[in-house]
């Protein structure tokens, strides 16, 4: 088979399988559809190429969020307690100030906040990976419309049309450095910041 045939082929199967989500959802362009289902493949493959640590802090920060674990530590130092102030005919094992109790609360505090930490960490570099993303499709689209803009300006002016001639539209046509941007961005906040 020719690669031509074979990427003719692999089009009419992607059209086919986007066919039967479509009838799912007939209001979801195939564009979207098509953008969805890579968005969903990237976060499944970005899911699997967890390390063991990773998915281990993960589970435990999905655990301590939740109310399960409210309910648990409720129910622990509901029983802690009541024994240890002497109030159940169980003999008391961690009297008042609970020094035990305050030892292992800590030792958990700590754990805690190192899932919690490890997991904000993962967070951070997927959010990254997400910004630089929308800035490289920001750029393109920028870099589109500017494109698209002069080629309209260009047969406007053919046709002798006003609006060909606003400045603001010679503004708009000139390409966005981003770097420029940032900087005067950055030069603004300074000058407030001193204000």
């Amino acid at each position: 088979m020719r690669i031509h045939d074979l990427l003719a082929k692999h089009h009419k199967e992607r059209v086919a399988d986007l066919h039967l989500k479509r009838q799912e959802n007939p209001h979801v362009a195939d564009v979207l559809e098509e953008n969805i289902c890579r968005i969903v493949e990237l976060r499944k493959q970005a899911e699997l190429s967890k390390s063991v640590q990773d998915r281990i802090a993960d589970v435990f920060t999905l655990f301590s969020g939740s109310m399960a674990f409210v309910y648990l530590h409720v129910l622990w130092f509901g029983i802690w307690i009541p024994i240890n102030l002497g109030w159940t005919p169980i003999k008391a094992f961690d009297p008042f100030p609970f020094g035990l109790l305050t030892m292992i609360v800590s030792l958990e505090a700590i754990f805690l906040s190192t899932f919690v930490l490890i997991s904000q960490n993962k967070m951070g570099e997927v959010a990254d990976k997400r910004a630089d993303l929308d800035l490289q499709i920001n750029l393109l689209s920028e870099y589109e419309i500017t494109r698209i803009l002069r080629l309209i300006d260009a047969m406007a002016e053919q046709m002798n049309i006003d609006e060909a001639f606003d400045p603001a539209i010679d503004e708009l046509k000139e390409t966005v450095a981003p770097d420029m941007v940032l900087e005067e961005i950055e030069r603004r906040s300074k000058q407030a910041k001193e204000r």
